[in-house]
């Protein structure tokens, strides 16, 4: 046993133990006891935001940089309130968070105190884990195993009540390092095999993947799956860097709205691998089967629950990513005839053409279309793909003007590029400073929009006062713009396509002074308005040593 002290002293003890070096949050009352305890672990650093949805949003850009626990405060039933939906976000997207709220105390349950509330079952819904301390004797095994469940596959946040009163009592509980699990498993050799025959012989094979690829570092592994197998990849739930954008197999993304219109391309394969993700995770999915009839399905994943979670599958397989893909991809070869294999190397060499193809003409028409625009992000995109030092980071929440960013800065090295997923506006300015404090060596550009950035704009503050120099641009064409391609995608469904958009879209009346709203926050910013601009903004923000924010007005025509 351990020397005796307080509840909250063992708190930070564990976290020293466990090599946390940063918590994110917002301060309440009933926190302040461990707050204040602080002072006496200074190799522990807390990050002040301003409000919880940026510290959500700061703790699931480092939690996904590092690959390691991110740990957060948040300020009983109001703190939790303001954080959820950014809690949504990292639940969605499997950030490994554990998220410390405090309250009154066990002595007040009965009390009906100000700003009480059932935290374990707000947090419920957007937590693999929810518990809230009873025992002072607890508090660090309950830390423990927070640790490990948020860091366990599917990765995912982790909420952990403190009762002040529990706190205050001492406890001799020792701290110790968290005992984290080795999920590298491997299928047997007779589930591989049937694998492998179920999919060798297809004439059109599609795999189907998501960031369980990147947790499992099987980057490499999909990349010679696909090229064995001749497959085309699609992503679902892909927001990390699973394949190389640029690879000849890589397609692009199932749309993330309408099943029925990622059926349009499901429905093409006879044969389909699904890893690292379920099928489909749309707002509005498929209620009718995803694939052709007949169709082979193989479903490879560390998650029980996603595989066959909405439609079956012919063969599941709960096993590592990265181990599976290499023991099914050299199954494959010795399954396929050499007729299959050739036919594999051929589409294979085709999309390559036609991916140089479509990326020449797209490159071309950004040039042609620089003549007659202002400005647009392909414009910006290609000047900053030139300027940007090597190993540097994106965290990009541009959303509609995602695909010009990624034509010149493409998604292609793990780690070094994020976007947004989960559906909670906001990440776009929190996550780059997350980032940037877990790689403070990088050059650090966090992408949004006029609407997304305004979900957490107190995150310019944190980065100001603290120094953390990651770079933001707001991609500002005055409109939820999205909105607008969601609706033009519905009606196209619906054989219509000439329609007005809603009025209630436009973000431009009044407009957003973003330098000034910068400024006052205390981060140094610059509006672009112009082509020529464009190159002096970036060199300045690359030069400057702190904060920079970069106010670019790009085309609003829909």
């Amino acid at each position: 046993m351990a020397a005796s002290r307080p509840a909250r002293v063992a708190l930070l003890e564990q976290l020293q133990a466990d090599g946390v070096t940063h918590m994110f949050g917002n301060p309440g009352t009933v926190e302040q006891g461990f707050l204040d305890e602080l002072r006496s672990f200074p190799e522990l650093q807390y990050v002040l935001a301003l409000q919880e949805a940026a510290v959500v949003g700061m703790a699931d850009g480092y939690a996904r940089t590092t690959r390691k626990p991110a740990v957060m405060q948040l300020h009983s039933g109001v703190g939790l309130g303001n954080g959820i939906g950014m809690l949504y976000q990292a639940m969605r997207g499997h950030a490994p968070l554990v998220v410390l709220v405090g309250e009154s105390g066990l002595a007040y349950d009965s009390m009906d105190a100000q700003m009480a509330a059932d935290l374990v079952a707000m947090a419920e819904p957007v937590t693999k884990w929810a518990t809230r301390v009873v025992d002072p004797q607890s508090v660090l095994r309950v830390l423990r195993r927070a640790m490990k469940v948020a860091a366990t596959p599917p990765y995912g946040p982790v909420l952990v009540v403190l009762p002040a009163d529990v706190m205050d009592e001492n406890t001799e509980e020792p701290a110790v390092p968290t005992s984290y699990l080795d999920t590298g498993s491997v299928p047997g050799t007779g589930s591989v095999a049937r694998a492998a025959r179920l999919l060798a012989g297809a004439r059109h094979p599609m795999v189907i993947a998501g960031d369980g690829v990147h947790f499992s570092g099987a980057q490499g592994e999909l990349a010679r799956l696909a090229e064995r197998w001749g497959a085309e990849v699609w992503g679902a739930d892909w927001a990390e860097v699973n394949l190389p954008a640029d690879h000849p197999a890589y397609h692009g993304q199932l749309g993330h709205m309408f099943g029925a219109v990622s059926r349009l391309t499901t429905a093409q394969a006879d044969a389909v691998l699904v890893v690292g993700t379920y099928v489909l995770p749309e707002v509005y999915p498929a209620l009718e089967g995803v694939f052709a009839p007949g169709a082979k399905v193989v479903h490879v994943d560390l998650d029980t629950g996603a595989i066959a979670k909405n439609f079956p599958v012919d063969l599941g397989l709960v096993a590592d990513p990265k181990q599976t893909l290499g023991l099914l991809t050299a199954a494959l070869e010795r399954e396929m005839t050499p007729q299959d294999r050739a036919r594999a190397a051929e589409r294979i060499q085709l999309w390559g053409r036609e991916k140089a193809a479509a990326h020449a003409e797209a490159v071309a028409k950004d040039v042609r279309d620089a003549e007659t625009q202002p400005l647009s992000m392909a414009l910006f995109a290609r000047e900053l793909a030139r300027l940007l030092p090597e190993e540097s980071v994106v965290f990009d929440e541009a959303l509609t003007s995602s695909p010009a960013l990624g034509r010149y800065l493409p998604p292609n090295v793990p780690g070094n590029w994020m976007s947004t997923r989960g559906g909670s506006l906001g990440v776009g300015i929190p996550g780059a400073i997350g980032a940037k404090l877990a790689r403070p060596d990088a050059t650090v550009f966090g992408f949004t929009g006029d609407g997304g950035s305004m979900y957490t704009p107190q995150a310019l503050w944190t980065a100001a006062r603290y120094d953390i120099a990651a770079k933001f641009v707001i991609c500002n064409n005055g409109r939820y713009h999205l909105l607008d391609q969601n609706i033009a995608e519905y009606w196209r469904s619906q054989g219509i396509t000439a329609h007005d958009f809603p009025d209630l879209f436009d973000l431009s009346r009044p407009a957003i002074d973003f330098v000034r709203l910068a400024g006052s926050l205390g981060v140094r910013a610059v509006r672009v308005e112009k082509a020529q601009e464009v190159v002096p903004a970036i060199v300045d923000a690359l030069a400057h040593a702190g904060p920079f924010l970069i106010d670019m007005v790009i085309d609003r025509d829909i």
